[in-house]
């Protein structure tokens, strides 16, 4: 299996990682330091009604990623335990706030996480999808507003079959 490296993969990019009991990829995100080069600043500044936001304390969530194989119940359980990752991270690194871009599907599912997120400007089409930025906020209460809307992290064990050995 290969890894996609771009010209955001630095020193300041971090990674939070899901892995399975043999170290499989289950679920990923990248998160990027918003001052220095980023995907919305950089690449679609224009998906922003003002300015993209910046500050020590605002990170960009990109290559937000699921494992393809996995069925809907485990790549939902998956998907809601990385969420919660990113915000336990947050909490714990004193950031305040993420950015992120999205495509349209996924970009209403963010909405609805129950967290306080707003779009920072009107969607716009790009390679023949529309996709528009957003800014979520994180702060102590975040969590709860979370679990309140379903988003809870893993509680019991994935029906992920056994891999076979590379």
């Amino acid at each position: 299996m290969g890894y996609e490296i771009d010209q955001f993969d630095d020193d300041g990019a971090t990674y939070l990682i899901l892995a399975d009991g043999s170290g499989g990829h289950l679920g990923s995100a990248r998160l990027l330091p918003t001052m220095r080069p980023h995907i919305l600043g950089n690449l679609f500044a224009g998906l922003c009604e003002l300015t993209p936001p910046r500050g020590h304390d605002i990170f960009e969530i990109t290559r937000f990623c699921l494992d393809r194989s996995l069925n809907a119940r485990d790549r939902r359980i998956v998907r809601d335990t990385l969420v919660v990752a990113i915000v336990d991270h947050a909490l714990d690194h004193g950031i305040r706030s993420y950015t992120a871009i999205a495509e349209m599907g996924w970009f209403q599912q963010i909405l609805a996480f129950g967290w306080t997120c707003a779009p920072l400007g009107m969607p716009h089409a790009h390679d023949g999808t529309l996709i528009a930025a957003l800014a979520i906020d994180i702060d102590r209460e975040t969590p709860g507003l979370l679990a309140q809307a379903g988003i809870r992290p893993m509680r019991a064990a994935l029906s992920i079959p056994e891999r076979a050995a590379a």
